[in-house]
């Protein structure tokens, strides 16, 4: 009986030898061919560097993008383009061919014959926006001769004296301004000078921050103000 186990294991056991050694070469033959793979120009995975490798091969060197920079405080010109989109939507018979002025801004609790720093600078911005709308844009305070002096050489005026009486526009664009918790309330709107019609509107708000970055170039005992000089 013993022998007869014995005689049935031999074959059995002979088996799984031959088995193992296929399984082997087998491996060994995928690792040649892997090999031979390689050699022919394939390009294998890269193990995971270290951080020291990293900043070694100049991977790790922070650029100029590394970090997302602080974004740039928006000034008073986009505030009043984004009243003049407002104001184009329900903007009537002022077009490509109808001449218009603009005028300061001035608080609406203040005197309006005294504009800020503030209403002047968005009337100025109103008349790039205009322009760029395509609404020709009539500047009155041009005079008829460019004054040369020793400060500079000059074409614009505040002296009323010194500009055409004459002036070629029947629109003008104009507006108030209220302070208010947070910043300024902006009330613009396009007027016909001969009718007094408001033919469009638009409202829009300005941060505080925004406002209080102009800086006046005009100073008192060191003090800078924020007033418009008359």
């Amino acid at each position: 009986m013993k022998k007869l186990l014995l005689t049935l294991c031999l074959p059995l056991g002979f088996g799984c030898s031959q088995m193992l050694t296929g399984m082997n070469s087998d491996t060994t033959q995928k690792n040649q061919n892997n090999s031979v793979q390689l050699a022919n120009g394939e390009r294998a995975v890269a193990a995971p560097m270290t951080d020291n490798q990293v900043y070694q091969s100049g991977l790790g060197q922070h650029t100029n993008y590394s970090k997302s920079s602080t974004p740039s405080r928006k000034n008073i010109n986009h505030y009043v383009r984004g009243i003049m989109q407002s104001m184009v939507e329900n903007l009537q018979y002022v077009n490509e061919k109808t001449p218009l002025a603009v005028s300061s801004f001035v608080f609406l609790d203040d005197d309006y014959n005294d504009a800020s720093l503030l209403g002047n600078q968005i009337a100025e911005s109103f008349m790039h926006e205009l322009h760029s709308f395509g609404i020709p844009v009539i500047d009155f305070k041009t005079t008829d001769y460019m004054r040369v002096t020793p400060s500079g050489d000059f074409v614009f005026s505040r002296d009323y004296l010194e500009l055409n009486q004459d002036q070629n526009f029947n629109y003008v664009l104009a507006g108030t301004l209220v302070s208010h918790q947070g910043g300024v309330l902006v009330n613009a709107r396009i007027i016909g000078l001969a009718s007094k019609a408001v033919v469009g509107t638009a409202q829009g708000f300005i941060p505080q921050s925004v406002v209080d970055a102009l800086n006046s170039s005009y100073r008192t005992d060191g003090i800078m103000l924020k007033q418009a000089s008359k």
